[in-house]
């Protein structure tokens, strides 16, 4: 099972730009048609939030459009840069998004790996949460099937990373987080965006991983008193490739045309 994992585009309404710097639009557009490049073409694609920037009628429409080119089923949790109730607006025709509350989900009919969808974004805010009722509905879902390969995806990590702009942030009380993943050892991956880096640990018995934009990247200051920056760094996306007895790896792919391929030395 192949899944192609895109985090973080922050689509802009037509001919506007990304802070007025950056064509997030067309970033996207070049991570679509990466996509179709791929040899084999995934089983899915599943993005990890930030889908659009402002939560704008406007952004989700051209969202809409954009999704609309990609021939596979896409699975989508909101990010803080989205609107919760817009983002159920647009896409709540598809059977997995919830109609009511978080836009958690249970996807167990793509593959052989299940894909549970973990909304702890707090509307209104930036940081996320493992709330009470983020942590039973968890629980509740790996309890179903509890030998069953997992993914769990959710916008902010629940871990500092050291960029202290960006941890200000992150998901809140992680610890519940790690508690319940510690319990079930067939949980292959918990798939972070947010962050805009590339990023993985160990986390709650299983790997951690964070999922760079395809438009811009958070800088790199580990520093106590780092001022926020980002810079226009390569896109990339990443690939989960799962088998039996393997398991999952995980590929990181920079998006654009590069020189090659070339003889193997």
């Amino acid at each position: 099972m192949l899944i192609a994992h895109l985090s973080d585009p922050h689509l802009r309404p037509r001919g506007q730009l990304y802070h007025n710097i950056v064509d997030s639009n067309a970033m996207f557009l070049a991570a679509i048609q990466h996509l179709a490049s791929l040899n084999p073409r995934p089983d899915l694609v599943i993005l990890s939030g930030d889908l659009v920037d402002m939560g704008s009628a406007a952004e989700y429409a051209l969202a809409a459009e954009m999704l609309a080119l990609i021939p596979l089923p896409v699975l989508m949790i909101p990010g803080n840069h989205d609107d919760r109730e817009g983002f159920r607006a647009c896409f709540g025709h598809h059977a997995y998004m919830a109609k009511a509350g978080p836009l958690h989900f249970d996807v167990s009919d793509l593959g052989a790996v299940r894909i549970l969808g973990l909304d702890i974004t707090v509307p209104g805010a930036h940081h996320g949460d493992m709330d009470d009722a983020a942590c039973l509905w968890l629980g509740a879902r790996l309890a179903e099937a509890p030998d069953r390969p997992t993914i769990i995806m959710m916008h902010q990590p629940p871990f500092e990373s050291g960029i202290p702009f960006i941890d200000a942030y992150c998901c809140r009380r992680g610890a519940r987080l790690a508690e319940i993943i510690a319990r079930y050892p067939a949980v292959e991956r918990i798939l972070c965006g947010h962050i805009h880096r590339f990023m993985q640990l160990r986390f709650g018995g299983t790997m951690l991983v964070t999922a760079p934009s395809t438009t811009t990247a958070i800088a790199l200051r580990l520093q106590d008193n780092a001022v926020p920056a980002s810079f226009v760094e390569p896109p990339a996306m990443l690939l989960h490739h799962w088998r039996p007895q393997r398991g999952l790896v995980t590929h990181l792919v920079p998006i654009g045309s590069f020189q090659g391929p070339l003889d193997f030395f």
